[in-house]
């Protein structure tokens, strides 16, 4: 079996594809949540704090899909490194989405909380465009 470059290459461009599907989607709704958040902090109510948790349960499971697809990617990756020069390491994101709801006690510590995953999101989703116009 022969390796096929372009095929290769293809590949790692449809995993970051799928990743920055996963990463906008968590994008979005760590904003929306940091939006009902803000609200939320000025008393908004119980309405207010079930939504909030909504978009962060909503946040939450991206964020898994998201880790799921940047493992994937770095591994496509790998299949095309020799070739091109790329500096991604997924395991600088993996853990964006295993603190993000560890001991949630105030709502200032959520709203914390909501911006850190927020920035790492966003640093993901940088870093992998990045790579794929590299691609």
């Amino acid at each position: 079996m022969t390796y096929d470059y372009n095929r290769e290459r293809q590949e790692a461009i449809d995993a970051g594809n799928k990743a920055l599907q996963s990463l906008y989607a968590a994008q979005n709704d760590l904003n929306s949540a940091k939006n009902w958040g803000i609200v939320d902090l000025l008393g908004g109510g119980m309405i207010t704090s079930l939504i909030k948790h909504s978009k962060m349960n909503n946040a939450q499971s991206h964020m898994e899909q998201a880790k799921y697809d940047l493992q994937k990617f770095s591994k496509e990756l790998a299949d095309v490194a020799a070739y091109i020069s790329l500096d991604f390491n997924a395991a600088d994101f993996l853990s964006f989405a295993d603190y993000f709801f560890d001991g949630l006690v105030a709502d200032w510590l959520v709203q914390s909380r909501i911006n850190n995953a927020g920035a790492q999101v966003d640093e993901a989703i940088r870093r992998v465009r990045d790579i794929m116009g590299r691609l």
